[in-house]
């Protein structure tokens, strides 16, 4: 089964309504391929503003992040429930910046990937091994670890996206080469197809992130288990759509 191809952008904590303004007027004057979905994750603030300025609707709106609760006395934070009437349709759990500087522990990520699932939202997963872990031979027991936690909560993965994200290589300017992403996305596939049984292991969507741009984006095409991107710093830029159409 072909899995369709997936170019996330996460804009991270950057952004206005303008510079969001100019970003998906840009999407929306450009004839994108059909056979690529395409989510942008904007701060949760212009979330209901970008999800307004779209007119392409294939093109579905993000957040980056949800609390695992409905409602309730959690300053600061935001609900799958209301992240859906904003507007959005997905959310971004488990980024490396959530892990390592908020200290978001596995269990949580977890937690909070049943609650978006809940409440309808479709779920980008996002793994990977910090620079040192890399160096010393870690990063499927981190990967594996950081899955097992969804798997033992999670058994439907159908409305999962993984995101397979080299900390090491996220805004460094470093990238993985296609044949090391390629091979740790294949294992990644068949560490699910363990969990999970081949059939959903082979539905489901992996992405690369680290340093993705409109230049290394076409050295990816090759690769059978690489199913797309989740975008960082690119995804800001006119090199974005250059990432959407890099299978063209």
């Amino acid at each position: 089964m072909a899995r369709k191809f997936f170019v996330g952008g996460n804009f991270k904590m950057n952004g206005s309504r303008a510079s969001i303004k100019k970003i998906v007027e840009d999407l929306n004057n450009v004839d994108l391929p059909s056979d690529v979905e395409v989510v942008i994750a904007p701060p949760a603030l212009y979330i209901h503003c970008a999800k307004e300025l779209l007119k392409n609707l294939e093109i579905k709106v993000a957040a980056q992040n949800a609390f695992p609760k409905p409602s309730g006395a959690y300053t600061g934070e935001i609900s799958a429930p209301q992240i859906k009437d904003a507007g959005a349709d997905w959310v971004i759990l488990g980024h490396s910046e959530r892990r390592t500087i908020i200290k978001e522990s596995d269990e949580f990520v977890a937690e909070k990937t049943v609650h978006a699932l809940e409440n309808g939202l479709g779920v980008i997963l996002c793994i990977g091994e910090l620079l040192e872990e890399r160096d010393t031979g870690m990063t499927l027991v981190v990967c594996n670890r950081q899955l097992d936690a969804v798997i033992d909560k999670v058994k439907d993965w159908s409305n999962i996206v993984i995101a397979y994200e080299p900390v090491w290589a996220i805004g460094t300017g470093l990238a993985a080469t296609p044949e090391d992403a390629q091979s740790t996305h294949a294992e990644i596939r068949q560490y699910l197809a363990e969990k999970l049984g081949e059939d959903q292991a082979s539905k489901i969507r992996i992405l690369y992130g680290g340093s993705v741009n409109g230049k290394n984006a076409k050295s990816f095409n090759a690769c059978p288990d690489i199913d797309g991107y989740l975008v960082g710093g690119a995804s800001l830029k006119p090199e974005f759509i250059d990432i959407i159409k890099s299978r063209e």
